[in-house]
């Protein structure tokens, strides 16, 4: 990461510090690991964590664009990960589908035990609604390997910069071809055109639009929305329209977005408590909980969270029900 590009590398910084990792060591992913698997520890047996890969960004022709890709982490790294610590980490591959090999690809990731496919579609340069997609989609609902696609604005990782394929509605297309699809943090933040309007449509929240999706009959059992990232200050406003939503308590699941709940700032237990949503006297014991292990900081929150008497269903936390596939 350059010093050249100041946002991006505070950004990295600040994910560095957030995971007790030193800038400038020599072996900065094996601490970034081991660190991860000191925290993993602290849960009880059956838990995992899920390291993810990351692609590169592709032109429309397949051709790699490293100018473009704001990181790279191979998949047969998180493979290789995964495989040596198998007690306690699964893996998750990323391809990019405009790749000649995608669906290839897609079968390789399966047979080294991939649990699902990470996008980060407007840094990465994907548009979900291109057909140039149909092989990859093909692929994944072959397999029934599930897709986890970031929605709405992206705010931490920029890269090829392309915003508008955030907007959750492109997600129709996959879906439609069968592929289980669980949209990142519940597409909660910044405001997107509606297309079901026009391109020129009116913009309009992006949590919205995820909400208009939710609502398709036909995509029931497809559609799942992931819960990371909710507690963070500058996403407070859709907690409750999340919880609030009992239609969705079997189609909701828990990720931690690792390293974010370690960024001090980006959390506040005390705003959460004074709007009622937490006991204040267990809020000031998962304040203490951070310090030790922002994951389990993550979790407690989330677990102990009560909004109108309301809360996160069991099923929520019981993510391997998602990542289960026929392979």
């Amino acid at each position: 990461m350059s010093p050249l590009n100041l946002r991006q590398y505070a950004q990295f910084r600040f994910y560095l510090n957030a995971a007790c990792v030193k800038h400038g060591h020599h072996n900065t992913d094996g601490e970034f690991l081991n660190r991860l698997l000191r925290l993993a520890d602290d849960f009880p047996t059956g838990y995992r964590a899920m390291i993810l890969a990351f692609d590169r960004t592709h032109a429309e022709t397949g051709a790699v664009q490293p100018e473009l890709s704001a990181f790279y982490l191979p998949n047969q790294y998180a493979a290789n990960v995964a495989s040596k610590n198998a007690s306690r980490v699964q893996w998750v591959a990323s391809i990019h589908p405009y790749r000649a090999d995608a669906a290839q690809a897609v079968a390789e990731a399966v047979a080294k035990g991939a649990t699902a496919v990470k996008w980060l579609p407007p840094a990465m340069g994907i548009d979900p609604a291109s057909s140039r997609c149909d092989a990859f989609y093909d692929a994944m609902a072959k397999f029934d390997l599930p897709l986890i696609s970031h929605g709405g604005e992206e705010k931490a990782v920029h890269g090829a910069g392309r915003p508008e394929f955030g907007n959750v509605l492109k997600l129709r297309r996959p879906l439609e071809r069968g592929v289980r699809v669980v949209v990142a943090h519940c597409a909660s933040l910044g405001v997107d055109t509606d297309l079901d309007k026009g391109v020129d449509g009116p913009q309009v929240a992006c949590f919205t639009l995820f909400e208009r999706l939710m609502a398709t009959k036909a995509f029931e059992g497809r559609l799942f929305g992931d819960v990371s990232a909710l507690p963070q200050t500058n996403r407070l406003e859709f907690l409750p329209r999340v919880v609030k939503h009992a239609d969705w308590s079997e189609r909701l699941v828990n990720g931690s977005d690792y390293p974010l709940p370690g960024v001090f700032p980006l959390f506040s237990v005390d705003a959460v408590v004074e709007r009622g949503w937490l006991d204040a006297n267990v809020g000031a014991h998962i304040k203490q909980v951070r310090h030790g292990n922002p994951i389990l900081f993550d979790f407690l929150l989330k677990r102990h969270l009560r909004i109108d008497g309301l809360r996160f269903a069991n099923a929520t936390f019981e993510s391997a029900r998602v990542f289960r596939h026929a392979a």
